[in-house]
C-alpha cells in the first residue's frame, strides 16, 4: 500500500496546491532528480513510509528523513539535521529560525548522483543520531529575543504584553518569528501593529 502511495506522489505531486497533477507540479519539474534520490533512500537501511502526503524514510518507526519539491529546487530533509556532522557543507536552514531540520538541495539527477555517497554516510549519521537518543535542544520561547519595536509596544500597552503572556508557546513562537523577520524598522512595526487586535483575542498570527 504504502509503495502504491508513494509512487503516486512521482507521478503526480504531493496534492496540497492547484498545481497537482500539472506540467507545473514541482515534483514534475524535479522528477528525475526526485526519482534518483528516492533510490538512494531506498539504498539505504531507511523504510519508505507516505506521511503528511510525501515520501518519508524512518528508522524503527522514527522520521529520519523526508523528500519534497519546491518552485527552484527539490529537498532531501533530516529532521534531527542539527545533530549531524557535514564535513562535505552541503546541510543548510529550510528556514533562517529552523532549529532542527536540516536540508540538501538538488537541481538534477546528475548532483544526486555526485552526491549519493555522501548522502548514505549521512543517513547513517542520522540513524546513529537517532538510536542513540540524541535530541536537538531547542531555544525556548523565554530565551528567544524580542524586537526592539515589540518591546517598546509591550511598554506603550501593558495589557498587550500580559494577552501576549498568555498565547500558547507555538503562537508565541510563530510571533516572534514574524516579528524578527522584516530587515526594516517600519516593517516590523507594521506586522506588530497589524497583530495587536488578533494577541488581544487570544488568536494566533494571522488567524481570523
Amino acid at each position: 500500500m504504502a509503495d502504491r502511495v508513494v509512487d503516486e506522489f512521482f507521478a503526480d505531486g504531493c496534492g496540497r496546491c492547484k498545481r497537482y497533477k500539472t506540467p507545473d507540479c514541482s515534483v514534475r519539474v524535479w522528477h528525475e532528480a526526485l526519482v534518483a534520490l528516492r533510490a538512494v533512500l531506498r539504498s539505504s537501511p531507511l523504510t519508505e513510509e507516505h506521511k503528511w502526503q510525501h515520501p518519508c524514510y524512518t528508522h524503527d518507526g522514527k522520521n529520519v528523513a523526508i523528500i519534497g519539491a519546491f518552485r527552484d529546487h527539490c529537498v532531501l530533509t533530516f529532521f534531527k539535521g542539527a545533530l549531524l556532522s557535514d564535513p562535505a557543507n552541503i546541510l543548510k536552514l529550510p528556514g533562517e529560525n529552523s532549529q532542527s531540520g536540516r536540508v540538501i538541495r538538488f537541481r538534477s539527477s546528475k548532483e544526486v548522483a555526485d552526491l549519493s555517497t555522501t548522502v548514505l554516510a549521512y543517513i547513517d549519521n542520522a540513524i546513529e543520531a537517532e538510536t542513540s537518543g540524541q535530541q536537538v535542544e531547542k531555544i525556548k520561547i523565554e530565551d528567544r529575543p524580542i524586537p526592539d519595536e515589540l518591546a517598546s509596544k509591550f511598554e506603550e500597552m501593558p495589557e498587550l504584553k500580559e494577552a501576549f503572556k498568555v498565547l500558547t508557546p507555538g503562537r508565541r513562537r510563530f510571533y516572534l518569528m514574524q516579528f524578527s523577520q522584516p530587515r526594516q524598522a517600519k516593517t516590523r512595526e507594521a506586522r506588530i501593529e497589524k497583530s495587536i487586535d488578533n494577541i488581544m483575542a487570544g488568536k494566533g498570527y494571522g488567524e481570523l
